[in-house]
């Protein structure tokens, strides 16, 4: 039972599966904050030519 315990105590690889969903999770989230500013920039171009096209 004692082996058991210490084994399970000194096994990571659960611990790396861990670290990997964090690594995952940030990536997400930088990807998701890059196409919010993409798409900002986005609407504020089509914006700009939409009321050049209405002012002509």
């Amino acid at each position: 039972m004692i082996t058991k315990m210490k084994s399970f105590l000194q096994n990571e690889e659960g611990a790396s599966a861990v670290e990997y969903g964090l690594l995952v999770a940030g990536i997400a989230v930088a990807v998701m904050a890059a196409i919010y500013g993409i798409g900002t920039a986005l609407n504020t171009k089509f914006t700009n030519v939409q009321s050049q096209l209405s002012g002509s």
